[in-house]
């Protein structure tokens, strides 16, 4: 089973092409949030060099979200856009769940924290405990909320580009019992999204390209602005 699969939930746009246990290839590219200019180009040089078609990936597979609104939304569109040409099926995979996955059998819970601005992440927890399993739903929290669940824990690992803006804080508050990994497993790989999703398959968990759709937890800030001066106008005319 031949699988493609893309992440452009952040800052990072990712693709990689995995045949049943062997990762094919991958790309990942960390310059630039320009996304709907890259990603396609990215997808048919993979597949150029690995001397392969559309046509010869049985699924193709997103990750969904939480993240970028814009992001989330090229991702899905283009990987909609692949399922739908080739008549194949399409394997949705959750943004938090694949960075969590980057941390192969870890002895600690994997906290993921991507930045969701304003001091607040978007942010689950996951175990390697017979299997890989989800243990804290995602959801969108500050920070500090993030940290306090955290204290419940011995050890945590934290991944995702919320490292980034959030590595002084985190240790300030955590200290020892926070856990950084390399570079190489920090931010989106379209190999653990690739994975995740040949196991979905093999569970039968695959859907039409009409079916998938990006999961965006909150509502976009332009919404939420948009609410607030509503808002705001309701209760000057009150």
């Amino acid at each position: 089973m031949r699988v493609l699969a893309i992440d452009t939930s952040s800052n990072v746009a990712t693709v990689a092409v995995m045949e049943d246990e062997l990762l094919l290839g991958e790309y990942i590219l960390n310059h630039k949030k320009t996304h709907s200019q890259k990603i396609m180009t990215m997808i048919e040089q993979i597949l150029s060099e690995l001397e392969l078609t559309v046509q010869d990936i049985d699924i193709f597979a997103a990750a969904i979200g939480p993240g970028s609104f814009t992001g989330l939304r090229i991702g899905v569109a283009t990987v909609k856009a692949l399922a739908h040409a080739t008549g194949k099926p399409v394997v949705s995979v959750g943004t938090l769940e694949a960075l969590a996955y980057n941390v192969p059998y870890a002895e600690h819970i994997i906290v993921p924290i991507m930045d969701a601005r304003r001091d607040n992440v978007f942010t689950a927890s996951y175990i390697w405990d017979e299997g890989f399993k989800e243990i804290g739903e995602p959801e969108a929290i500050s920070i500090d909320e993030c940290l306090e669940s955290c204290g419940e824990f011995l050890d945590t690992i934290f991944v995702g580009d919320g490292v980034k803006v959030h590595r002084d804080y985190i240790k300030e508050k955590l200290g020892d019992k926070a856990i950084f990994p390399p570079a190489n497993a920090l931010n989106s790989r379209a190999s653990s999204v690739a994975a995740l999703a040949l196991d979905k398959a093999k569970r039968g968990e695959t859907q039409s390209y009409l079916e998938m759709k990006p999961y965006y937890i909150r509502k976009s800030q332009a919404e939420r602005e948009l609410e607030e001066r509503e808002n705001k106008k309701k209760g000057e005319s009150k």
